[in-house]
C-alpha cells in the first residue's frame, strides 16, 4: 500500500494553518495553494499582481523542487486571482514558468484570498524521479 508523504521545504513559506506545503502519494504530488509570502520573513511581498505572482510562482516551484517535480511534470494548476482585470499581467508571469508543455489550468476570480493577497496557485504534478 502506498503511504502519504508530507513535503516540506524552508525555501517556501511555512504553512499558516493545519495543512502541509504538499503531499506525495506514490508518484503524484499535490501542492497546497501558494500565496506571495516571502519564506524568510513570512510577510507579503510589496507590489501589485506582477510582484505577487512572481513570488507565488517562486514558492510553488520551491515546493515542487522539494518533491522532486518540475515544470515539465506539472499536469494541472488551479489559479485564484482577486481581480480578473489582472489576468493578462498574471499570465505574463505564469507563462515564464510554463514556457513549454503548459499544464491544464483553471483560473478563477475569487472574492477574497488568505491575508488579502491578489493571487494564489496550487498544482498537481508527478515526481521526476
Amino acid at each position: 500500500m502506498t503511504t502519504k508523504k508530507i513535503i516540506s521545504t524552508e525555501q517556501a513559506p511555512a504553512a499558516i494553518g493545519p495543512y502541509s506545503q504538499a503531499n506525495q502519494m506514490g508518484e503524484m504530488i499535490f501542492t497546497s495553494g501558494q500565496i506571495p509570502l516571502d519564506p524568510k520573513t513570512m510577510e507579503i511581498v510589496e507590489g501589485g499582481i506582477t510582484e505577487q505572482a512572481e513570488q507565488v510562482m517562486k514558492n510553488l516551484f520551491a515546493v515542487l523542487d522539494a518533491a522532486g517535480a518540475s515544470a515539465e511534470t506539472v499536469v494541472k494548476t488551479t489559479c485564484f486571482i482577486k481581480d480578473m482585470n489582472d489576468f493578462v499581467a498574471f499570465n505574463e508571469v505564469y507563462g515564464k514558468y510554463f514556457a513549454e508543455l503548459a499544464p491544464a489550468r483553471s483560473c478563477v476570480e475569487v472574492a477574497r484570498l488568505p491575508k488579502d493577497v491578489l493571487v494564489e496557485v496550487e498544482a498537481v504534478a508527478f515526481t521526476a524521479k
